[in-house]
């Protein structure tokens, strides 16, 4: 779902062949600077800051994955997304679920060749891999992430069925060819792209005609007000917290995806709907709603006193040096993330499952 820093791509330094012989490819550099690319305050964080963080995207997504990656799979397990909840649902069941959902309404089959864009760690694909026995490739950026797929898909018996390579979803035409993928997905991946019109675009070019694309994308809300303070504060601090060079609105998602040739056929926030349990249950340490005897770990990691606990466990960590510089500044990032991500939320501000399902008309050359 990234983009390499230039260090990484070169690998000239001995340091960084180690790393590589180690399997940790991390710019360790790039982690240590993350949250140099945000003013916190967001009344000064300006639109050059913006365009900085969009011209520099690579180095501010991989920064963020880079530190970040170990820390979502000790909270969340080896899929990076929010997920819709029934009452009694426990939190892997119902990220499976979502993952179906999307795979149903994309239409993926048996015999399928498709693209998962910005594959993470591979939880999705290879969930999907077994749910739909179609072919995925997953393609990302950030090569740490890409290693641990790789492991974790051969350790599960699916390296028939699943496969990644690293590569930048602003170039996949150059990677792969026109024409070249039955069906094209995305969850939560493509918020990280400097632009929609650019990661759309060459989700369009290696989409054979007739090809659908699905995507849950992270947007902002048609109540988002950019000229209110408080709203301002929360798309910083979705920003800041998750490694995205700018939150856009819904409405920039949807001219997107026709400005570059998709003839949208469904779309629908699920955040909307009616759910007993809601989206953010997940990251809002509310232990009186948690739903199965598996989820009181999850819940309790994002309780205050769980979040703390991991921030000073994370500290020691870095004082011994045993992770890379920087850590800390990103795991105290994550919690400006969920406070913010579960505000945006509770004002309608914010949505993180804005389903889209779009196809390349037939007639497309």
């Amino acid at each position: 779902m990234v983009n390499a820093p230039e260090t990484t791509k070169r690998g000239s330094s001995s340091s960084a062949l180690i790393e590589q012989r180690n399997g940790d490819v991390r710019n360790r550099a790039g982690i240590a600077s993350y949250t140099a690319h945000w003013d916190k305050d967001s009344s000064k964080d300006t639109q050059e800051n913006t365009d900085s963080r969009k011209e520099h995207y690579t180095d501010v997504v991989n920064g963020y994955y880079d530190g970040a990656t170990e820390l979502y799979e000790y909270g969340w397990g080896d899929s990076f997304h929010f997920c819709r909840y029934y009452p009694g649902e426990p939190f892997y069941q119902g990220i499976a679920r979502h993952e179906h959902y999307l795979a149903a309404h994309t239409g993926l089959k048996a015999g399928m060749r498709v693209l998962d864009v910005g594959c993470g760690v591979g939880g999705p694909a290879r969930e999907i891999a077994n749910f739909t026995d179609c072919e995925i490739v997953g393609v990302n950026n950030n090569m740490f992430q890409v290693l641990r797929a790789r492991k974790y898909t051969e350790k599960q018996g699916l390296s028939d069925k699943v496969s990644f390579v690293k590569g930048d979803f602003m170039a996949l035409k150059e990677q792969f060819g026109e024409n070249s993928f039955d069906a094209v997905y995305a969850i939560e991946a493509t918020c990280h792209a400097p632009s929609w019109e650019g990661v759309y675009g060459e989700i369009f070019k290696v989409l054979k005609p007739g090809g659908t694309f699905g995507v849950y994308e992270w947007c902002m809300t048609d109540d988002f007000d950019q000229s209110n303070p408080r709203h301002k504060e929360i798309q910083h601090g979705i920003e800041l917290g998750n490694g995205i060079p700018e939150m856009r609105p819904i409405a920039k998602a949807r001219d997107a995806l026709k400005a570059v040739g998709f003839q949208i056929e469904h779309e629908e926030d699920l955040a909307q709907r009616p759910d007993r349990i809601s989206w953010w249950y997940s990251i809002s340490g509310d232990m009186s709603k948690v739903q199965s005897l598996w989820d009181y770990p999850l819940i309790w990691r994002m309780t205050k006193f769980g979040r703390n606990l991991t921030g000073y466990g994370v500290w020691a960590l870095e004082k011994a040096r045993l992770v890379p510089k920087g850590t800390y500044d990103v795991q105290e990032a994550l919690k400006v993330a969920a406070d913010a991500l579960v505000a945006g939320a509770k004002e309608n501000l914010f949505t993180p499952m804005m389903l889209f399902v779009a196809r390349k008309p037939e007639a497309s050359s």
